[in-house]
């Protein structure tokens, strides 16, 4: 029985106890009356029985308002005081009770402060001494963490029934590329702690590459590792290592497994590289064959000793022409191919006027040697190993000034489609193919620097290609170096990657112990289920009169953690007319609902989001029903089980006047950051939902299913929308 309930028949008992008490003393007044008494009495009273039955129900509502401030002081009171002790106990061991009710009730409420005060000293002297214990291994837990992160491959480990529980911002960004819906979900709907990779990967592809390592493990192999090439949802090509990993214990004389790590490569423009490859060179080789066949029997004919001037002319015409046409098939195979040259030496993208102007400094400061730059081009970027081929460019100008005596060497820089031509230039005497030779094949020396590089190894370490080439007109030569070029805005997308926030909030280490899929979800326990905690902003309160949601927020509760990181925020075009009463709660405008996707390209992204999820909300009862709602015309159906914060605050605390959620907040010591955005109240709603689940055990509800039918009981749950 509710304490309301209790207070109303103790208010009731006090009225009938005054109604009673005033008819039996009228009743013994009356017998203790003598005959003549009553004679002189009766006509006196009889006109009056409804005055006194009045006077008697007067004096009952006086007892009534006479008692209802002990009732309360009987039964709120220590009701309240109960459920702020089961707060402190629970969720805020900082809360601190308010004296409330009789002088006793106040001196209890005094003393279970004080009791309150020396837990939380014992609390903090003990999480000292946890957290003295815990350090190193948080170090080793960091030290994994910021190596991952910090990662160029996409990892991914998982437990044996595949669910995720580490991986790096690399495989973050690979996942948003494999995403059907990037804009809308980001590739958070396919990755995530907790996660299953097989929304990724074919069941019967990991089992099979499982039993291989398996069986490499048997054999004692050295690296029991897994390769295999896939294809993704979204028609991405993967190529997949697989590498086990070894728990502490054994499994039939054999190391057991815990679980495995995956290290992805996306190879789709790898491979359409190659395809494109092998079509240029096919149609170069068809290209040529004709041009070959001309230039043959232009050669065959010249032969003949008596051939005539005109025809001579013809057929060195043909030849030029030919000649001419097979140079330019090649430069053109070239520039489109640029892009895909495969380097054998880590290379870094930088700014072709920066590379220049390093070597300006490196030649005049270890060689003396004057430089000049003759039209550089500033927009020009390439991908080189920069102290290579510095040593290169340093080592050609220190030859040409010891050997040829220049006294000065000039640069240009310019694009050549996706190549670039970086030219070292000087003027002076001509010089031997043969000398250009020796000069690429030596291993470099100069200024008091050797290296066991020649030139040639540093221009193959690029791709590129040098050649000597003579201006007659200005009588001067130079070299000219063929590099791969780079584009701006790759330089930048990777520097972005390389600076985000990519640690560490990524990993799970005890997932490794999480209950198998096999078990019942009603029959889990709320502390080992993975949540989707999500909200909804919408243009009004009637979704059955055609208000629309304009927002949705959700965030992950995996292992018992909100996952802030792993979130869902996307607002969605109505396609309606915005109310200015629902801007004012939301402070979403028109405008930024403009190009924003539908519902029907929403939804789906949401609900592979929320996939093998039980689904949390306050008051989900409203949320829900927007989302039932569009089931007709997306084919999509939420069957899921659903939690509500608002039932389980009523289960919790039926004592409490309000449960709106900054009420709860309020009880639960949780900041309300973000406010009325749907992925705020997301998070807030996360927050609250983790500090009722020890309170929920209290009371004896622990699993799904029990949380449920006493949310089930609860008055709230009889509102419908």
């Amino acid at each position: 029985m509710s304490v309301k309930s209790r207070q109303g028949l103790a208010i009731l008992a006090a009225c009938v106890l005054v109604v009673g008490v005033l008819a039996v003393a009228g009743i013994a007044l009356w017998r203790d009356l003598s005959p003549s008494e009553r004679e002189v009495l009766e006509p006196i009273l009889n006109p009056r029985f409804g005055l006194l039955i009045m006077i008697g129900l007067v004096g009952a509502g006086a007892a009534a308002v006479l008692m209802k401030p002990f009732a309360e002081a009987a039964f709120a009171a220590p009701a309240q005081l109960a459920d702020e002790v089961g707060l402190i106990v629970g969720t805020d061991p900082a809360r601190r009770l308010k004296p409330l009710g009789s002088p006793e009730l106040q001196r209890i409420a005094e003393l279970v402060n004080q009791l309150a005060d020396q837990r939380r000293s014992l609390q903090e002297d003990v999480e000292a001494r946890i957290g003295e214990a815990r350090r190193s291994v948080e170090e080793e837990r960091n030290r994994l963490a910021a190596l991952m992160s910090e990662l160029s491959q996409s990892v991914v480990v998982c437990n044996l029934d595949g669910r995720i529980l580490l991986y790096n911002n690399r495989a973050r960004l690979q996942f948003k590329a494999m995403s059907d819906t990037p804009t809308a979900a980001g590739g958070g709907e396919i990755i995530g702690l907790g996660r299953s990779i097989y929304l990724v990967f074919e069941r019967s592809l990991i089992t099979h590459a499982l039993e291989s390592i398996q069986e490499r493990i048997r054999r004692r192999s050295a690296q029991p590792v897994a390769n295999f090439v896939t294809t993704t949802r979204a028609g991405q090509l993967l190529r997949v290592q697989m590498a086990p990993v070894l728990g502490s214990g054994e499994a039939e004389g054999e190391p057991a497994m815990s679980g495995f790590v995956l290290m992805l490569d996306n190879i789709t423009r790898n491979f359409e590289v190659e395809t494109r490859r092998d079509q240029m060179l096919h149609t170069l080789t068809e290209g040529s064959r004709s041009s070959l066949a001309n230039l043959r029997a232009a050669a065959e004919m010249l032969e003949y000793p008596d051939l005539d001037a005109e025809l001579k002319d013809r057929f060195l015409k043909v030849i030029r022409d030919e000649v001419q046409g097979m140079s330019t098939r090649l430069d053109e195979t070239a520039n489109a191919f640029a892009d895909s040259l495969k380097t054998r030496w880590p290379l870094d993208e930088m700014l072709g006027a920066d590379l220049v102007a390093a070597a300006q400094r490196r030649i005049e400061k270890k060689l003396g040697l004057p430089t000049k730059l003759e039209d550089v081009d500033p927009q020009v970027w390439v991908k080189v190993d920069s102290f290579s081929l510095l040593q290169a460019i340093g080592y050609l100008a220190s030859r040409l000034s010891d050997e040829f005596e220049v006294r000065e060497v000039r640069f240009r820089l310019s694009a050549a489609g996706r190549l670039a031509h970086l030219d070292l230039i000087w003027s002076g005497q001509a010089m031997s193919t043969e000398t250009v030779m020796a000069w690429e094949l030596e291993p470099m020396t100069f200024a008091g620097e050797n290296s066991p590089l020649t030139v040639r190894d540093v221009i193959e370490r690029h791709d590129g290609e040098i050649w000597l080439q003579r201006e007659k007109t200005q009588h001067r030569a130079f070299f000219r170096l063929l590099l791969p070029s780079a584009i701006p805005q790759e330089q930048i997308e990777a520097a972005a990657y390389l600076k985000g926030d990519s640690r560490p909030e990524y990993y799970d280490f005890d997932l490794f112990k999480q209950t198998p899929a096999s078990h019942e979800l009603d029959d889990c326990l709320l502390s080992e289920l993975t949540f989707t905690v999500f909200d909804t902003e919408t243009t009004g309160l009637n979704p059955s009169e055609g208000d629309e949601i304009i927002q949705i927020g959700a965030t992950r509760i995996v292992n018992g953690k909100l996952r802030k990181s792993e979130s869902f925020d996307q607002l969605v075009d109505p396609q309606r007319d915005l109310p200015e009463e629902s801007i004012k709660i939301h402070g979403i405008t028109p405008d930024m609902l403009a190009g924003q996707p539908t519902m029907g390209k929403v939804l789906p992204a949401f609900h592979a989001f929320a996939e093998d999820t039980v689904l949390v909300a306050h008051n989900a009862a409203f949320d829900m029903r927007f989302l039932q709602l569009k089931e007709a015309s997306t084919g999509i159906r939420f069957a899921q089980p659903v939690l509500d914060t608002l039932l389980l605050s009523a289960v919790l605390h039926p004592s409490q006047e309000s449960h709106r959620l900054e009420a709860i907040s309020e009880r639960m010591g949780v900041s309300v950051m973000g406010r009325h955005t749907a992925l705020g109240d997301a998070i807030v709603t996360g927050e609250v939902f983790l500090r009722m689940i020890p309170l929920l055990a209290e009371m004896g509800i622990r699993t799904l299913g029990e949380a449920r039918r006493a949310s089930e009981k609860t008055y709230y749950a009889r509102v419908k929308y």
